[in-house]
């Protein structure tokens, strides 16, 4: 009897210990205790019903996460989707770094009540009383540096609705996450840091590249970095004029001025001069695009498309985004491009944004004469 109840004590203990520790947490101590999340970059795993994969809410999931790319030259889907019928035996999946969770409560099957039997009373009740209430998403869930979304519906219909509407920033949550993994992963490389330290001394602009990068040309408004690796190739450059107009923001303004850059700078080989880099428009089903962005709280404008050597040697896809400067009133031109023939690129043109989105205007520091 004794022994018992003293067992009974210390189960008692331990569980408010627990508790209090609970509590105590924050999210980042928390999230340090977990696994590392698992995948590669741009996967993105679907946890759903099997019927409910199969008909038209499955459709509109992969309308969402599947489709194609733009500016690459061949098909590439958006996001690897890796689609699992809900079961208590795939819990090693749900370690990966992009989770997403899809049900709808009138089509109960078994892959349905493998994720709503996990829910609360009152979330059920939620999602069936009101038809806004249809996206939660958490970070951290069951690994470290994951991102978990549940997508939910009290109807099927309600949620193709929800989806249909919402798609596309659905899509852009996920486009970011990955970008700002890749952009925090870039900062803290310390092998380039030499490339970052040059351009604030004599561009008075910040950026930050993956390993790997070195300095390959420096003009007085040009500087070109370049990763010559054997079987893939990857370069960024930036390119500054005093800014005048907006007009020098239109699409067609900014794709000259490419045309004169590559020209002046970017050749397949320095000895050759006559092969440069010029834009591809002759593939009439992969046209350049361009549209508005916000960059780093600045107007901004992206264009994607097709680079080609002017002999048709040599060829790839390139990202670029064109902005103004307000703290030395220039307009910057800056493009990431690489050159991997017959492999995927998807995520190395994710990669060449992702180095773009760290750059920062150097703020004049202070003089301390007196």
């Amino acid at each position: 009897m004794i022994k018992k109840s003293f067992m009974l004590r210390i189960s008692i203990i331990l569980f408010f210990a627990l508790l209090v520790h609970a509590c105590t947490t924050t999210p980042e101590q928390r999230a340090q205790n977990l696994p590392a999340a698992t995948g590669k970059s741009g996967d993105v795993l679907i946890l759903m019903d099997s019927l409910q994969w199969k008909s038209e809410l499955g459709e509109e999931v992969r309308k969402i996460f599947s489709p194609e790319v733009d500016g690459l030259p061949r098909s590439e889907s958006m996001f690897k989707v890796i689609w699992v019928h809900p079961s208590k035996k795939i819990k090693l999946l749900t370690q990966i770094r992009n989770l997403v969770y899809v049900f709808a409560l009138d089509q109960a099957g078994a892959g349905t009540r493998a994720i709503t039997d996990n829910l609360s009373e009152s979330t059920i009740n939620n999602i069936k009383s009101d038809t806004s209430f249809y996206l939660v998403n958490q970070k951290n869930e069951y690994s470290r540096g994951q991102e978990v979304m549940y997508l939910f519906g009290n109807t099927t219909q309600e949620l193709i609705h929800h989806l249909k509407r919402d798609g596309k920033l659905i899509q852009d949550f996920f486009n970011n996450v990955e970008k700002q993994r890749m952009m925090t992963s870039i900062n803290k490389t310390v092998a380039t840091k030499n490339l970052t330290a040059s351009l604030k001394k004599d561009y008075q602009i910040s950026l930050h590249f993956p390993a790997g990068f070195q300095q390959a040309q420096k003009e007085k408004d040009f500087v070109w970095f370049r990763s010559p690796e054997t079987e893939i190739d990857k370069n960024f450059f930036i390119a500054r004029k005093p800014y005048e107009s907006e007009y020098q923001l239109l699409p067609d303004s900014l794709l000259a001025w490419r045309e004169s850059i590559c020209r002046q700078y970017i050749f397949e080989d320095p000895e050759m001069p006559q092969s440069y880099i010029t834009t591809e428009r002759s593939i009439p089903f992969n046209p350049v695009k361009a549209k508005q962005v916000n960059f780093n709280g600045a107007f901004g404008m992206e264009i994607r498309g097709l680079w080609r050597t002017n002999n048709k040697t040599m060829g790839g896809p390139f990202i670029s985004f064109s902005f103004v400067n307000e703290a030395d009133k220039h307009l910057y031109y800056m493009e990431g491009f690489v050159y991997s023939p017959g492999k995927p690129q998807r995520e190395l043109i994710r990669e060449m944004e992702a180095i773009a989105y760290t750059f920062s205007a150097v703020k004049a520091q202070a003089s301390t004469k007196k």
